[in-house]
């Protein structure tokens, strides 16, 4: 039984894309923490923002987080904002394989700016608050255990690289 392998990393970076391809290539159970919570709470991350509150999210984030990561033979792919979280953070690090799936600021700016479903952008300085975000994160992301450079790779060529980094540990 191995480790669990936990993607994180900013909004866009393709996370959600990727584990999906990874889960599958490994034959393991995918967990997508952010459609765990849409589907605990019946409704969008959006919605939860509006009507709930930050607070509220980040409480749920933890929890399901905190329930995943112990286990093992899963590909996790963790909301942007959860590595920030000093809990799930310990338990990521003590608990599984890490990896930061990093992005260029414009190359997430283009992916992000007609996104209407991340509650922590405005729509009218995108730019802004992602370097905003990102300035505040990296050196967070950079204390898990391996980082990848995603800018001018594949979906292909970085699934190839996380799954080099899984099978040989």
């Amino acid at each position: 039984m191995k480790k669990s392998l936990v993607l994180l990393g900013m909004m866009g970076v393709g996370k959600t894309t990727i584990a999906k391809i990874v889960a599958e290539k490994l034959n393991l159970k995918l967990v997508d923490i952010d459609t765990e919570i849409e589907t605990k709470n019946l409704m969008p991350i959006k919605e939860i923002f509006e009507n709930k509150g930050e607070n509220f999210f980040r409480t749920e984030e933890e929890k399901i987080a905190l329930n995943y990561i112990p286990e093992n033979n899963c590909v996790i792919a963790l909301g942007g904002g959860a590595f920030i979280n000093k809990k799930i953070r310990e338990k990521v690090l003590s608990c599984s394989i890490s990896i930061w799936l990093d992005a260029d600021i414009k190359l997430l700016k283009t992916r992000l700016k007609n996104s209407n479903k991340r509650p922590l952008l405005k729509k009218n300085n995108i730019k802004g608050k992602i370097e905003e975000i990102y300035k505040n994160r990296r050196d967070t992301y950079n204390l898990a255990n391996y980082k990848i450079v995603c800018d001018k790779l594949s979906l292909k060529k970085i699934s190839e690289k996380i799954l080099d980094i899984y099978e040989n540990q």
